[in-house]
């Protein structure tokens, strides 16, 4: 959950490098989220309901662009490879295949690597001793 969290934090920040987890995880709890919301409103004819759902909508459609933008900085693309998602069927599948690519190792242009690999911002590995 803090993964959703975290993102909700960024809200606005397009700006850095996001890695595959924390996009994929903030994509799945999202779902799961409307498809709740979504199952609750088609069981009633809730004004409310149809409220609370749009909202909820209007409310992660910024985060939802913004760690896209910051997943597709993580594989060294400039964020508006967004806006290929437009194109039908050929866009969604080309803008899937940059979502699942992994990190550029080290820096790139748009931030150092969140996962810390290549030595670069790397924390060290934490050692066991026995007490």
């Amino acid at each position: 959950m803090h993964w959703y969290v975290d993102v909700l934090r960024k809200y606005a920040t397009f700006d850095g490098r996001a890695r595959r987890q924390e996009f994929w995880m903030f994509t799945l709890i999202n779902f799961i989220i409307a498809g709740v919301l979504e199952i609750i409103r088609a069981g009633t004819n809730s004004w409310f309901l149809h409220l609370i759902a749009g909202l909820y909508g209007l409310f992660v459609v910024i985060p939802t662009i913004a760690v896209t933008v910051r997943r597709l900085h993580d594989s060294n693309h400039r964020g508006w490879w967004w806006w290929i998602g437009f194109v039908p069927v050929i866009g969604w599948i080309w803008l899937l295949v940059l979502l699942c690519l992994d990190s550029t190792p080290g820096p790139n242009r748009f931030g150092p690597n969140p996962k810390g690999v290549g030595g670069y911002g790397a924390e060290p590995a934490p050692t066991y001793r026995p007490a």
